[in-house]
């Protein structure tokens, strides 16, 4: 059951992006992915030891969510990037946030908005599986604030390591980067 890093190296040369700074979070990535096979590894050696009753097992089941859920949201995020040119307007996607949000511009502000807020973490456009409504979340950590039952549909880091090489402490120039970068159709591809 190991996963394996993905390669992401298509994005290297992204406009707003530079080498260094992609290079240094496929790095970050691929820390998390290590980790996630170390963890589930050393959990799987622990049950069939029946070492389950421990206090490291359960922070080890703790730590899981962290090392994964740090490995799959950067995957998103990475296959969310490296597209050019804006949202297709006619496309269900646009039409979805137009009607969730009342105008795609407005569902764009509030996106950018929730990313210049003071922290560090994710901000993911979630479909609510139940009801099909289109929520823009901050999520802290990797391993809190996820809505149960809704789907990501578009993904931006907003932890220090993703942006501060290219642009220190101005995060809104890096969302305008990212915005520039977005694989639009990859994100509607996501959508249910």
């Amino acid at each position: 059951m190991s996963y394996t890093a993905k390669d992401y190296s298509k994005l290297i040369g992204m406009e707003g992006f530079s080498e260094a700074l992609i290079k240094n979070h496929f790095t970050l990535y691929q820390g998390y992915v290590t980790n996630t096979n170390k963890v589930l590894d050393t959990l799987n050696g622990m049950l069939k030891d029946g070492k389950t009753a421990i206090p490291e097992f359960a922070e080890l089941k703790r730590r899981l969510g962290w090392e994964f859920n740090g490995m799959r949201l950067h995957e998103y995020y990475f296959e969310n990037l490296g597209g050019k040119g804006g949202i297709n307007k006619s496309g269900k996607l646009a039409a979805k946030l137009a009607g969730d949000f009342s105008s795609y511009e407005l569902w764009e502000k509030d996106f950018k908005a929730t990313g210049t807020m003071r922290g560090i973490g994710w901000v993911v456009l979630y479909q609510d599986i139940a009801n099909g409504n289109l929520i823009n979340f901050w999520i802290n950590e990797h391993d809190v604030s996820h809505p149960a039952g809704c789907n990501p549909i578009l993904i931006m880091d907003v932890f220090e390591h993703a942006f501060m090489l290219d642009y220190g402490l101005k995060r809104a120039d890096y969302i305008e980067a990212f915005f520039k970068n977005i694989n639009w159709a990859v994100v509607e591809g996501r959508l249910k």
